[in-house]
C-alpha cells in the first residue's frame, strides 16, 4: 500500500514525527513524506492512504507550513471523495481550549471536501513527559493495521 505522510509544522517537530512514522512503516509499505506547503491540492492522489501530522500554533491556529495547504483546499475545493486519511494532532494539553486545534482545522476541511477519516484521532501532547518517544510511530502502526483490516474485509 502507498502511504503519503503530510505534515504541517511551525518549529519542525511535526516533520520529525513524520520521519519517525515513515521509518516505522517503510518495512511493510511504500511511505513518503511531504510538507503540506508543498502539496498541490489539485493533484492529491485519492488512492493513497494519507497520514496527516499537524501541530498547533498560537491560539489554536494552523502552523506556518499548513496554512498554504489549507488556503488552497479552501479556494480550489477539490473533490476528495475516495481519499482515506488519519490524523495525528500535536499540541500542548495545558492549553485545553486550543489543544491540537491546528490539526482539527485540516481534518474538518478534508471531511467537508469528501474525504473519510479512518481510525482513532491521534493526539500527541507536548506537555506529557511520560509519553513514549515513539508515540507517533505506535499511532501510525495501529492506524495502518486498522486500515489494512478494513480494506481486507471489503
Amino acid at each position: 500500500m502507498k502511504i503519503t505522510i503530510m505534515y504541517g509544522t511551525e518549529s519542525g517537530e511535526s516533520e520529525l514525527a513524520a520521519e519517525e512514522i515513515r521509518d516505522a512503516l517503510l518495512e511493510l509499505h511504500d511511505a513518503t513524506i511531504v510538507n503540506m506547503e508543498d502539496v498541490d491540492v489539485d493533484a492529491i492522489d485519492v488512492t493513497d492512504f494519507h497520514l496527516v501530522v499537524c501541530s498547533t500554533y498560537g491560539e489554536g491556529e494552523l502552523p506556518a507550513s499548513a496554512r498554504p495547504f489549507h488556503a488552497a483546499l479552501s479556494a480550489n475545493r477539490p473533490d476528495l471523495t475516495g481519499l482515506r486519511y488519519a490524523v495525528l494532532g500535536r499540541g500542548d494539553r495545558t492549553y485545553a481550549e486550543t489543544y491540537s486545534r491546528g490539526s482539527e482545522h485540516v481534518d474538518e476541511l478534508l471531511r467537508e471536501l469528501g474525504a473519510t477519516r479512518i481510525g482513532e484521532y491521534g493526539r500527541e501532547d507536548a506537555s506529557d513527559w511520560n509519553a513514549p518517544d515513539d508515540l507517533a510511530a505506535q499511532w501510525a502502526l495501529s492506524t495502518v493495521a486498522a486500515f489494512d483490516a478494513l480494506v481486507t474485509a471489503a
